[in-house]
């Protein structure tokens, strides 16, 4: 059994609360360094790349150096997803670190919170940071996420002023009303950095109405271990709802090899839902 990507969640901790995420339902955790590297070393036998979260923010870590020399220890590569908030408290050692493959930055999170800074002091040490990439040459990508289109573009002001100030950083020609998801969901901006695009996505939750079966990637190109140790088959799962198993007290091994995870990925090869959370979810229609 071998995954794309194994999602560990080094924290749920995210300092904000934007209005697109769900409600953390679990206790505040972070993984010591002692555990994770367990589980590293565990799970270097079913993938090569680590991302580094599921709904917390890895750089809320001011020790996310020591985690990433974990994931090089055992010749891994790192992706980091962060709402940019933090960038500023990391130095480019930590951020340019050997063992990160990509940085995905999701812009949409300066509009979903309360906060003093202006949209300049948010995107500055973002657009730095791509500068600085460059200038050293780097061979990370940087994903700039604008995951918030929907029908009636409700997000459009503030699109306009993302589009505006990238094209005036990267004299690009950035058009909001040209963008055909249809045809392709990103834009290079410059060496290795992208402006990736999407529309917004409903969390799986057991209070969505049923949307019936389906298929998913879940179990099959990845799974997901949450801060507190419980490995679930979704990196949409935040809440641990589908508990395949606690690292602290089985092996990864094991809890791949259980029942439920072969029920589970034998129901999707027949595009049906063993979970009822996944009967709920309706971000497997896009598959």
């Amino acid at each position: 059994m071998k995954f794309y990507r194994i999602y560990i969640e080094l924290t749920n901790i995210c300092g904000l609360k934007c209005s697109f995420c769900p409600t953390k339902e679990l206790p505040t955790t972070t993984m010591d360094l002692d555990f994770f590297e367990s589980i590293i070393k565990q799970s270097a036998i079913f993938t090569k790349e680590i991302a580094c979260h599921v709904v917390g923010d890895p750089l809320t870590l001011s020790n996310l150096s020591d985690y990433l020399d974990i994931i090089y220890k055992y010749k891994l590569k790192a992706l980091i997803t962060t709402s940019g908030y933090y960038i500023k408290n990391h130095n480019y050692s930590t951020l340019f670190h050997p063992a990160i493959k990509q940085i995905n930055i999701s812009l949409n999170a300066f509009n979903k919170n309360d906060t003093s800074l202006s949209f300049s002091d948010y995107i500055e040490p973002i657009l730095k940071l791509c500068k600085e990439k460059n200038s050293l040459d780097k061979e990370i990508f940087i994903n700039l996420r604008v995951w918030n289109l929907d029908d009636i573009m409700s997000e459009r002001e503030f699109n306009i002023e993302v589009f505006n100030r990238l094209n005036l950083f990267f004299k690009t020609n950035l058009d909001l009303d040209s963008l055909k998801l249809k045809d392709k969901k990103s834009i290079r901006l410059d060496k290795k950095t992208l402006l990736h695009f999407d529309n917004y996505f409903e969390w799986p939750s057991l209070k969505n109405p049923i949307y019936g079966h389906g298929s998913c990637l879940g179990l099959n190109s990845h799974i997901a271990i949450l801060a507190s140790g419980i490995v679930v088959p979704c990196c949409l799962d935040s809440g641990g709802i589908i508990n395949l198993g606690d690292l602290h007290k089985n092996s990864l091994i094991d809890i791949l090899n259980s029942k439920r995870v072969k029920d589970i990925k034998d129901g999707f090869k027949n595009r049906v839902c063993s979970e009822e959370l996944c009967l709920r979810c309706s971000y497997k229609d896009r598959f």
